[in-house]
């Protein structure tokens, strides 16, 4: 595990909070160091904070994702808005708004984990027109060319591919493909478009993923994709957890 935060106290209580949940933790004040600390051990999950010296946490997510898809939670400023959807689109699994809980931070990135790392049940490769899934493998193609998804693109893609033809609301993707029972909706908006830019030939014009104004999005299998088999609704289940905390780490304090 990785973590890197310019700021010592933050970084110091996010070290001590993963070390407590049984992570082994590696620490970079600066944007170079964490990406040579990167490159020389490759971490199972980086904790990066936006604003760095050297590189911005925007610069060392691209390079870090450049050599494979490590996952990144990223840490931001309150009200960021356009900086944590920024985070998003260069490859940003998840993200945690100053001042947060460390508590909540060790959730989010147990829950990453998980995502990253579990396999999903074993089935059958998912087919639609152009698109190939392997949930097992973790493989998707396009028209047989394999796709560089992060975490959270694939589960998005598994889960329109599983429901064709059926308009999906934002918030249940949330729910069912994030786990979360709230949240910032723009991280469902972001991961969409990014999603459409990889599997769409015009992602200005999209075919397959449509937006339904006011409601969510439809996946539309091209025509003469033969019809998909049902899923389980034991195979969708996504653990979640909450816990409420007092203790909050404050970057101003």
């Amino acid at each position: 595990m990785l973590v890197v935060d310019d700021d010592p106290t933050v970084a110091e209580v996010v070290a001590g909070y993963l070390l407590r949940a049984g992570f082994v933790v590696d620490r970079a004040a600066d944007g170079p160091t964490a990406v040579a600390r990167a490159a020389a051990v490759r971490p199972d999950l980086v904790v990066l904070d936006l604003m760095l010296p050297g590189l911005d946490g925007l610069e060392v997510c691209r390079r870090i994702r450049e050599r494979g898809p490590v996952p990144v939670v990223m840490l931001t400023a309150r009200g960021d808005q356009d900086d944590r959807i920024l985070g998003l689109e260069v490859g940003a699994d998840d993200y945690v708004t100053k001042p947060f809980s460390p508590r909540e931070l060790v959730l989010r990135v147990e829950s990453v984990l998980r995502r990253a790392g579990t396999p999903p049940p074993a089935g059958p490769w998912l087919r639609s027109g152009p698109l190939a899934l392997d949930p097992a493998a973790r493989r998707a193609t396009h028209g047989g060319t394999e796709l560089a998804l992060t975490i959270r693109e694939f589960d998005l893609l598994a889960f329109f591919l599983r429901h064709p033809g059926r308009v999906l609301g934002r918030e249940e993707l949330m729910r069912r493909v994030w786990g979360w029972e709230f949240g910032d909706l723009s991280t469902v908006t972001v991961h969409v478009r990014r999603l459409r830019e990889k599997v769409e030939d015009d992602p200005a014009r999209p075919q397959l993923i449509s937006t339904v104004w006011g409601v969510g999005y439809r996946f539309d299998p091209p025509p003469g994709t033969p019809p998909a088999d049902p899923v389980p609704a034991a195979a969708e289940s996504t653990a979640h957890e909450a816990v409420a905390v007092q203790e909050t780490v404050n970057p101003d304090a």
